[in-house]
């Protein structure tokens, strides 16, 4: 995978073919290389972990990827529409967002995404630190280009909620939860966060950067949230395939996306009241300049949470932290 997105050739023909031989001789007729240059990059592949057999006279055999998110194990992994039409990875980036804000300034295509091993400066909402150790998790930002008003952007936020508690239920087997309004539970604890960030003038949105970070095979996490936080490794008791959960979401997320384009976003709305774990409970919340707590009754259209109080009044919370009452 190169630097400018573009892809590994010769890593797209191996896992295609995975598990049989392929000659040298017809490697260098579909590349346009010499058989040396096929030979180099084999052990460019062997040095990132790929097992690769080689038999004289008979060819390259790919009978192990490493686990590692790269593009080319996307693309083979997935039948993705118009996510994935260029994906720029990193072994190691400080924010994924802040890079794909970059390349949505500089004319990044609707779908791009960008992804990491590892962020050294992984964000979350209210510019708290994310942490995303190296090839623990999952750590990557979507570049949208939707046809939205921009009050409507937090239904994005919902709509990758939806495909990520879907993906996890799916492939890892766990009861995975919405907690409004950008958080995954699991067993009460967090395993994802979603950070939402926009580009917009007063009536249309320029571009859309979702992030997400899915904890899947963490063990270890800091102080002050490791009575909070969890991964699917740590419910599960087994390591996780990251490639596997990744590639469903994306699969997910192409669904769900597409009902909120085609004007359907109350199908989305649903799925994502029967994932919720706020909805008929007591919750608390706590804004910038405001706290209150009482019985969440339901979100509205535009992803606010409708809260009756104490005192009988429903109030309609647009944004802060949430915590659930006894």
């Amino acid at each position: 995978m190169m630097k400018d997105g573009s892809l590994n050739e010769l890593l797209l023909l191996l896992l295609s073919k995975k598990g049989n031989y392929v000659s040298g001789e017809e490697i260098s007729e579909k590349l346009g290389v010499s058989r040396t240059a096929v030979w180099k990059q084999v052990n460019h592949l062997r040095k990132l972990g790929y097992e690769i057999d080689s038999v004289p006279r008979v060819g390259y055999c790919l009978k192990k990827s490493p686990d590692l998110l790269l593009p080319e194990e996307i693309i083979q992994s997935s039948r993705l529409e118009f996510l994935a039409r260029k994906i720029y990875y990193y072994p190691s980036i400080g924010s994924t967002n802040d890079e794909a804000k970059k390349l949505a300034q500089n004319g990044a295509p609707h779908g791009t995404l960008v992804i990491a091993e590892e962020q050294t400066g992984g964000k979350g909402r209210l510019g708290r630190r994310w942490v995303s150790p190296p090839r623990e998790g999952i750590w990557l930002s979507i570049i949208l280009r939707p046809s939205l008003e921009p009050y409507e952007a937090p239904r994005i936020t919902m709509t990758c909620a939806v495909a990520a508690a879907k993906a996890i239920r799916k492939v890892a087997g766990i009861d995975c939860w919405i907690k409004w309004p950008n958080d995954l539970l699991v067993e009460g604890k967090k395993v994802a966060g979603i950070l939402t960030e926009m580009s917009a003038d007063m009536d249309s949105i320029n571009f859309v950067v979702t992030g997400i970070g899915v904890n899947v095979n963490n063990t270890d996490f800091p102080a002050e949230i490791k009575e909070t936080a969890t991964s699917l490794k740590l419910v599960s008791g087994k390591n996780v395939g990251r490639l596997k959960i990744l590639t469903e979401f994306l699969s997910q997320f192409e669904v769900v996306y597409r009902y909120l384009e085609d004007g359907e976003f109350g199908k989305v709305l649903e799925e994502w009241r029967q994932l919720s774990c706020n909805l008929g409970r007591r919750v608390r919340i706590i804004g910038r300049n405001y706290e209150l707590e009482g019985l969440a009754l339901d979100v509205d259209d535009d992803g606010a949470l409708l809260v009756k109080t104490d005192g009988g009044t429903v109030e309609r919370v647009l944004s802060g932290d949430v915590s659930l009452r006894e």
